[in-house]
This record gives structure tokens, sequence and C-alpha cells, in this order.
């Protein structure tokens, strides 16, 4: 299973009508719900902001809607995109500029069928994708001192949105993967001389 790292948008135009595709890396019903909050201020003069969502490591949490659009002709080809991509974490807002020809039932399920298909191989094509990786949050404080010498050893790991905080002493904080986590943690309780615990 995939997740998103960056955001994506494409565009496509059928019979007139402007459709906007944008994939957001999202973890929680909440922020699917800040995320399409934000989109409908920022498309305050489209005629629709169609939305589907899937979170979850086993895509448990799906979500969806046609904001208007007819019934089961928006939200629900996209969220059929989103669950047969093997990419989780994942929202898809597709906002609609009406271009003055009905599309009909059938030519709006293909459009936002499209339109998700059209994100998604973009996402996959800019390498905006990565592996579902299970990471645990960690902090430290170091003198400098020893900071120089944890500095050489950590080089060893993979860590993820590391923040160094300069002040009396030195504050580490990010994200490795949850299985190097205890050796990380030992390692660097073994070079402070227990002085450090994560």
């Amino acid at each position: 299973m995939n997740i998103l790292k960056q955001n994506v948008k494409t565009e496509l135009n059928v019979k007139g009508s402007r459709f906007i595709s944008e994939l957001f890396a999202c973890d929680s019903q909440n922020e699917a719900r800040q995320i399409l909050k934000q989109q409908k201020e920022k498309y305050q003069d489209a005629t629709h902001v169609c939305h589907a969502f899937v979170i979850g490591k086993a895509c448990e949490v799906l979500g969806m809607s046609d904001d208007g659009e007819p019934g089961g002709t928006a939200g629900r080809p996209m969220l059929d995109v989103l669950k047969g991509c093997g990419i989780t974490n994942i929202m898809l807002t597709v906002t609609r500029y009406f271009g003055g020809t009905l599309l009909g039932t059938g030519g709006l399920v293909k459009a936002y069928g499209d339109c998700a298909k059209s994100a998604v191989e973009k996402a996959v094509q800019e390498n905006a994708v990565e592996e579902l990786l299970e990471k645990k949050d960690f902090t430290f404080s170091a003198s400098y001192q020893l900071y120089e010498v944890i500095k050489r050893q950590i080089k060893d790991y993979k860590l993820y949105d590391l923040e160094e905080n300069f002040s009396d002493t030195v504050n580490l904080k990010g994200k490795i993967l949850a299985d190097q986590y205890d050796d990380f943690s030992a390692r660097i309780k073994n070079l402070s001389s227990g002085q450090i615990v994560l």
C-alpha cells in the first residue's frame, strides 16, 4: 500500500465544462472535512466541488459526495478509482465549472472517473507516492558535545521530518521507522551513557 507525499493537480475539459482534480494526503475524516472546507472557499464560484477519500492501513475509512450532481455520478466513480489505485490516506476533490452542455448521467460518471484516473496517473508518474511505512515519533535533548557524537551515529538510520532546534541544548524531533525505533533508542542511550532517553 502506498501514500501520497505531495499534492497533485490535473485539469480536464469536457464539452466546455472545466474539471479541476486535486489529490491531497489525508489521515483522518476530520482532516478530510478541513480540506473540503478550504476547497469550497477557494472555489466559491464553482458549480460543484465533489470529493472522495480513502483512509487507513486497510482502506477501511471511505467517504464521498456528489455535491449536487445527480446521485452516484461523481463521488462514486471517484471513490472507485481511489479504492483500486493502491494508495491510502488520500483525498480527491474535483471542482466543476459548468460549461453550458449537459453531460447526462453516463457522461458525468465518465468525466469524474477520468478526472480521478488522470490525477492518480500523474501522482504515479511524478513519483508523488511512496510506500506506507509505519513510523514512530521521537524527541530528545542533548548537550552540544553529545550531539556531535550522536549526529555521526544517526546517519545509519532513515529519519523523517527531522527538526533540530539549538538553544542551551540541542533538541531533536522527528520520525523513524517503527521497526528501527528500539535499536535507535538503545543506541542513543548507550552513546549518552544512559543520560538520554527517547
